[in-house]
């Protein structure tokens, strides 16, 4: 890590977002660009595109937002029908342009482009196999290893049998977009723990983390990328092929997704997440109800979920909570602040958040978030409340306590770090300084996104994963695929 804002940005730190697009002749560069756009609240940290015009492949990948990694040359040199995109947040690999993304390779085979959403738990036996063989790395990060993987087999295999062959040696989360030559291919991970989706738009179809940016593009959704399956969308922009590779008993959909990642107006594996966060509202006030004279949210994120608690509280007999914004957001911050003393921290936050303090004042405060990681920002909003004249500050949120890692590809804090580990409600609520404080359950959360334990992930908040960890329990029966010369043949 380096140094990023800990003060402003409490909550896990976003996944990355990734794009593919196949259109008929039309360029395809313009139509990614505003993709990724849509897509900005999943990665800030760079953006890239590459394109192929049936003779050669073409990119762009620099670091920052999208709007300055690009400008209208940039767009114009990008030429072909046939385009993949990125946004990164960093999650695995060194925070410089050799992780930034999409990653491209060119080989015998011809010419690679791939964009990951996820992080592989056995990335370093995959790369230490093909360094062995001799390829050649230069980044440190996973989706090198894919690349480089998927480039190997695509020597020996036609393009479905190596997506196969490379699918049965990873593993870990990923969503990928991959151009091969003019050829765009959209992967979901045999858990579906990314959310992929593919959208048909105007000469063409696309392939997104969320329906959003197919939104965005005048398009409508189609459907999500099942899990285990391979789309290939066809080049003349006339449709996709579909390829279920690998399938699973269970999903492991990651529950994060709907409570804090995807935007509200995203549908993700078939539930529009503003509907899903309203529900998770409504079970926080069923669970956890306060009495106080206003509930108001975190903005952004708490902004469903307080109307939903708002809402639920209207049905009994008692009047029921008043919503209202006491939060205002100063949208213009950015994510990194020089913060070279507490002072300067707590600076941070007034910079990002201020209070309305008629919404506030001589009032008893219910605040609805999303999430408490370390627990520093809900302190100092608690702190910021009460001087705006709050007399009670109550703090609701619309998740269970994160008491693990996430090694799935969310930037989360250590066990060390986390203050729901080894913590209280009442002790995590007495050192924020709120009057009370309570987490939604897990079962609420399986019940508002009508899915079991059994087809989400939750190792963030039960310390059991889907996936076979160094050193974590397992959910259920899962192993990591040998690699090597002990590998069994494929099928």
């Amino acid at each position: 890590m380096t140094g990023r804002d800990e003060t402003v940005t409490n909550g896990p730190r976003e996944k990355c977002g990734v794009v593919g697009i196949s259109l008929d002749e039309r360029s395809a560069a313009l139509p990614t660009y505003y993709a990724l756009y849509a897509l900005q609240h999943r990665g800030q940290e760079s953006a890239g595109i590459v394109t192929h015009d049936g003779f050669q492949q073409h990119d762009h990948v620099e670091m920052g937002l999208v709007g300055d990694a690009f400008d209208e040359s940039d767009i114009e040199a990008l030429q072909g029908s046939a385009a993949i995109g990125h946004v990164r947040y960093p999650t695995a690999g060194s925070v410089d342009k050799s992780c930034a993304q999409p990653f491209t390779v060119s080989f015998k085979g011809g010419a690679l482009g791939l964009s990951h959403n996820g992080n592989l738990v056995n990335a370093a036996s995959v790369r230490n196999e093909l360094a062995e063989s001799g390829h050649a790395f230069t980044s440190d990060g996973d989706t090198e290893v894919i690349a480089h993987d998927l480039a190997r087999n695509l020597l020996e295999e036609d393009l479905v049998r190596a997506v196969k062959r490379t699918m049965n040696r990873i593993h870990g989360s990923y969503a990928l977009t991959i151009s091969h030559d003019d050829t765009i291919l959209g992967v979901r991970d045999p858990e579906g723990n990314r959310p992929l989706c593919i959208g048909e738009i105007d000469g063409g179809y696309v392939l997104a983390s969320e329906s959003a940016a197919i939104d965005t593009l005048g398009g409508d959704l189609v459907r999500d990328v099942r899990p285990g399956e391979l789309v290939v969308l066809h080049e003349d922009g006339s449709g996709f092929d579909s390829y279920q590779l690998v399938e699973r008993e269970n999903t492991a959909h990651c529950f994060f997704e709907h409570v804090y990642f995807a935007r509200p107006d995203s549908t993700i594996d078939g539930e529009l997440v503003y509907e899903v966060r309203r529900e998770l509202g409504r079970k926080l006030w069923e669970e956890s109800s306060v009495e106080s004279d206003v509930v108001m949210p975190v903005p952004d994120s708490g902004r469903a979920f307080a109307s939903g608690y708002a809402d639920a509280s209207q049905e009994g007999d008692g009047g029921g909570v008043e919503f209202a914004e006491g939060l205002m957001k100063n949208r213009y911050v950015g994510r990194t602040f020089i913060m070279p003393t507490q002072e300067a921290r707590e600076r941070a936050v007034r910079l990002k958040l201020n209070p309305i303090r008629s919404t506030v004042e001589g009032r008893s405060v219910t605040i609805i978030d999303d999430s408490i990681v370390r627990g520093t920002t809900s302190n100092q909003l608690v702190k910021l409340v009460r001087e705006a004249g709050a007399e009670e500050v109550h703090i609701r949120i619309g998740a269970p306590p994160i008491v693990a890692p996430c090694y799935m590809g969310i930037d989360m804090a250590t066990r060390d770090e986390l203050i729901a580990a080894e913590k209280s409600e009442e002790k995590i609520a007495e050192e924020i300084g709120a009057d009370s404080l309570s987490y939604l359950s897990v079962d609420a959360v399986t019940e508002a996104l009508g899915r079991s334990r059994a087809d989400l992930c939750l190792g963030c908040v039960t310390g059991e994963y889907p996936y076979d960890i160094d050193g974590e329990t397992t959910d259920r029966d899962v192993r990591r695929p040998t690699v090597g010369a002990d590998a069994p043949a494929d099928d």
